[in-house]
């Protein structure tokens, strides 16, 4: 069985917001909402500075609390690792949103909760990558199963680290910390 997970190179990223753009037009997501975002933070003072990029969204964790506080067991896990949302079952009660420790979730206009899906139902099971890793132009992105040589290598590369570890929630969302 497959177990989906994603690798974010914060060496890599550019912060072109191209994965933002192409999740948005990909799923559809109105003005005023991001199933995911790219966040940039300045370093150092003028006329040495720089910029690091954060990438928030869903963490897609196997020990999610957000699914083990939905009331209507709207918000569930697949076999495959992806955390989602069944819309027909949510209710909107926020349960989930105040459970994320990643601030993931959101409110749509029509009261139900939005989040990061890595594009499962539109694109993973074709076999196709997120939209956000195929417009990445610095490949800061890579997506698979856990058990790909091109997932293991990424998690082997120095810096690599989880979000929040400490909380146990086990993110299927990795990160390679910046090393500026």
């Amino acid at each position: 069985m497959k177990k989906y997970v994603m690798v974010y190179d914060e060496n890599l990223c550019i912060g072109c917001q191209a994965c933002s753009v192409a999740c948005r037009n990909e799923n559809h997501v109105p003005n005023g909402y991001h199933k995911l975002k790219v966040r940039g933070r300045i370093n150092g003072e003028f006329p040495k500075l720089s910029m690091d990029f954060k990438r928030q969204s869903c963490e897609m964790c196997a020990d999610a609390p957000c699914v083990s506080v939905c009331l209507t067991e709207a918000m569930f896990k697949t076999a495959d690792g992806v955390t989602l949302i069944d819309q027909k079952k949510c209710i909107g009660c926020k349960y989930c949103i105040l459970a994320c420790p990643y601030d993931a979730l959101y409110l749509q206009d029509d009261g139900k909760v939005g989040k990061c899906t890595f594009c499962y139902d539109n694109r993973v099971k074709a076999g196709k990558d997120p939209s956000c890793v195929t417009v990445c132009p610095t490949n800061a992105l890579v997506f698979g199963d856990i058990a790909d040589k091109k997932i293991q290598k990424e998690m082997k590369k120095s810096g690599f680290y989880l979000p929040k570890e400490k909380l146990g929630t086990k993110p299927a969302l990795g990160f390679i910390a910046n090393k500026k």
